[in-house]
């Protein structure tokens, strides 16, 4: 496996790729890598000739009190994983590869990035849609290859495509699970034993709701009270937000119909944690 460091590299080693004709798999991460992050690693090596994968923990998507300076960071387990895995290349440049000097442009997707997690986290997808855009432009993909546990930050980045112009598809898959059911994520690592089991309340609270929408409830308002109603059972959960909401515009559904998205966050003790349920109804 290689690894890159810098823009000009990164893109010289592109174009050469393009004009052989071969197909680039780019899997873009902030590293502390897990399962969830691995499965989309082996689809791109499935589906494409090439495949590159990013660790960035991108400052422009931290909150002032957010946790950036802390967030987990192991460039040599990572880099292992990726080896492991056969990645073509690591591309891990440090900030100043990414916002140079005088750095002053911004991306924003209006009417997507204010709503769920992008209420409670101001200026957090303007960050995820400009440094997405960097790197697609720096690696120059075919397909790039996101999860599911994010869903807000798929749909907006889809947008941010289309409306764009960009030629890269964007394929999403599942959310990877532990066997209790915790939603995989890099943050997990920040809970206690007791916090971990507690976490579960996320996904549990999900069950509520999926439960619920297949037994015919159709009132968006009572799916989500159930969903309050299972985080407010648990002593260390502190609900954020929890909506039912259209999939493809992120706004409030009255009435469960189409493609539905109940989407959460959760803090468990300090730490947020974000799940969703994607339903057709």
């Amino acid at each position: 496996m290689r690894t890159i460091t810098g823009v000009a590299e990164m893109k010289a080693a592109s174009a050469a790729w393009r004009k052989q004709g071969r197909t680039i798999g780019f899997v873009p991460t902030m590293g502390a890598l897990h399962e969830g992050h691995l499965s989309l690693v082996r689809e791109a090596r499935g589906r494409a000739d090439v495949t590159v994968v990013s660790i960035f923990v991108n400052p422009a998507q931290f909150g002032p009190q957010e946790d950036l300076a802390r967030y987990p960071r192991d460039l040599s387990r990572d880099a292992a994983l990726l080896a492991q895995e056969g990645v073509d290349v690591l591309f891990h440049p440090d900030d100043a590869e990414i916002y140079p000097p005088g750095y002053r442009t911004y991306v924003e997707v209006h009417g997507l990035q204010n709503r769920l997690c992008g209420a409670s986290r101001p200026g957090h997808f303007r960050g995820v849609a400009t440094v997405v855009l960097k790197l697609f432009n720096i690696v120059r993909p075919d397909l790039a290859f996101f999860g599911w546990k994010d869903a807000q930050q798929l749909i907006l980045l889809r947008r941010m495509a289309r409306d764009l112009d960009l030629e890269v598809e964007l394929i999403g898959l599942p959310i990877i699970r532990e066997p209790d059911g915790l939603a995989m994520s890099s943050r997990n690592a920040y809970l206690s034993p007791e916090e971990r089991r507690a976490a579960t309340v996320l996904s549990r609270s999900l069950a509520e709701a999926e439960k619920a929408i297949r037994a015919g409830e159709k009132d968006a308002k009572k799916i989500a009270g159930l969903v309050r109603s299972a985080v407010a059972a648990e002593p260390l959960a502190r609900l954020d937000y929890v909506e039912v909401v259209d999939e493809s515009d992120l706004q409030p559904l009255p009435t469960v119909a189409g493609d539905v998205l109940v989407a959460l966050a959760v803090f468990i003790g300090p730490t947020r944690l974000i799940d969703n349920l994607r339903i057709r109804v």
